[in-house]
Formats: C-alpha cells, structure tokens, sequence
C-alpha cells in the first residue's frame, strides 16, 4: 500500500514537470501609482513692469474644475493673459501719446491704425474682466436690481441664459461674448471678434461691459475640444454674480440712470373687437281720438 501511494506521488510530480518549452511565461501588470497633477501659484505671475497689472485671482488654478481644469487656468492666466498685459506696457512706454492713459481712454481712441496697441489692450482689458467675474461654484443666477432688469430687458433669466449660450456658441471663429449696460441702461447681449469690445471707437454696439466670456479656443480646449456650447453652459455654474451686479450699478451710477422697471398696465381692446350695445328707439305713436269723444267732452 505504502508503494502504491509512494509511485502515484512521484508520477505527479514527473507530469507537473513539463518540458520548458511548454511554459508560458506571463507578465503582471504593475499596480498604478496615483500621481497628483502640480501646478503652479498664481500669486507668483508677475509682468515685467509697468502701469497696468494683472487682476490677481484669489483661488488655486484647480478650483473651477471639473468646469476648467487647472492646466487650461494655468496655461491662460500665466501665458496668454501675462503675455498680453507685458506686450500691452511695453507699447504705452514706448508712445508718449500713450504713456498717461487709462485702459478705457485707450480702448476708447485706439484704431486699426494701431492694431498692436488695440489687440494688446483688448486682450489686457478683456481677460481682466473675465477672470474678475470667475469664482469657484458661483451662485445659480443674480440677484436684486440685476436679476429685475433682466427680467425686464430678456423677460426671464432662463430666456437671457439660453440665448446667451446660443449667441456664444453661433459666434464664428475666436473672440468674446459680452452682457452690457447699453443706451438709457437697457442690457444687451453682443459678441464681438479676436480681442475687440464693446468700448472701442469701432464697435458696432457700444455700452459698458459687466460680463465677459472668452471664446478663444485655448478658454476650453484641452477640456472640450471643439464643444464650445458645453464650455459656456458650464461657466454659469462659475460666474460671481454678486460682482456682475456691482458693475452694473456702478454703470448706471456713472451714467447718472435708474433701472428701468416695467409696469404692465392693462391692454385695451381694439375697436372693431368690442361688441357695442345695440340702442333701440321705440316711438309711440300719438292716439287717435274720435270724434264721437271729442263732442261729449264738449257737452
């Protein structure tokens, strides 16, 4: 019995021993090592000098995702948004015409003559503006006399929404989408090319601007590819409406002007609508007296 079990053990272990050439040999994949993205501080974005500087953001460049990741808020804010601000002081220190200028005053008299000024300032002014009006899990909609005029001026805020949203995404090629304190301070909605705004001497709508979004393709690329309407429908969810509508008292404070609140007053019905009482006129007719009466009247 003992030799039985001894030859069943060793013809085991003879058939478990294959030739090597028999032998796969697997490779395990390595467990993955989470790895966090580092980017870099805002606060150490600096220009070169000179009289106009950066709206300096109070948040880490992560802090709007999943809305814009961090790369595309690090790449905008350092690259293009520096690059315009230095390019921008360099040309005012070289122009005497310049050198004492505020931004408005620039965009307001700045021409094509000048593209490099006019781009430059643009850009500087418009992306100033832009991060301004950004914040981490802003609030839904405005509030107070904002969210009053444009129900007044778009009927309701989900109306302005998605016409807002449908203007931006319609916009062909690079360039901005604006909400402004137009004429008499009524709110428009206006888009506008490359690095131009409602403020300059060109612009086919003129007013103030109290939000500005970005449609350059480097705003949202690395996150939406070529699906601008996702990244503008986004960015509602972003907007620091409380800072939209201190912009837009202020306008109107400068402008010396007053919300304008519309009263709806009770329409009248045209003429040929109203159904008008028919008067009928009865005539009565005088009796007749007969003769025969008239003589005993007499007797």
């Amino acid at each position: 019995m003992i030799k039985f079990y001894t030859v069943l053990l060793v013809t085991s272990i003879l058939l478990s021993c294959k030739n090597n050439s028999d032998l796969i040999e697997v490779q395990l994949p390595e467990p993955e090592i989470e790895t966090s993205v580092k980017y870099g501080n805002p606060n150490d974005v600096k220009t070169n000098g000179g009289t106009f500087q950066l709206y300096k953001i109070t948040y880490p460049y992560k802090a709007l995702e999943p809305i814009i990741d961090g790369r595309t808020m690090e790449i905008h804010y350092s690259k293009h948004y520096l690059g315009y601000t230095n390019k921008l002081n360099k040309l005012v220190e070289e122009s005497k015409e310049w050198e004492d200028k505020s931004i408005d005053d620039i965009l307001e008299k700045v021409t094509d003559k000048n593209q490099d000024l006019k781009n430059n300032a643009g850009g500087y002014y418009n992306h100033s503006l832009y991060y301004e009006i950004l914040t981490p899990k802003g609030a839904k909609k405005p509030k107070a006399e904002l969210l009053e005029a444009i129900n007044n001026d778009f009927v309701s805020f989900g109306i302005f929404k998605n016409k807002f949203i449908s203007d931006a995404n319609n916009h062909f090629g690079s360039g901005w989408i604006w909400l402004i304190v137009g004429k008499g301070g009524k709110l428009e909605i206006v888009t506008t090319n490359n690095q131009d705004n409602p403020i300059m001497a060109d612009a086919k709508v003129k007013g103030r601007p109290i939000l500005a979004i970005d449609l350059w393709e480097h705003a949202y690329y690395l996150q939406y590819q070529n699906n601008r309407k996702s990244y503008v429908e986004g960015i509602f969810e972003e907007i620091n409406w409380d800072k939209v509508g201190k912009k837009y008292i202020a306008s109107l404070t400068a402008n010396q002007l007053k919300p304008e609140i519309k009263v709806s007053t009770p329409t009248k019905p045209k003429e040929e609508n109203v159904i008008k009482p028919v008067v009928i006129e009865v005539k009565e007719k005088p009796t007749e007296v007969k003769k025969e009466e008239i003589k005993k009247v007499e007797e």
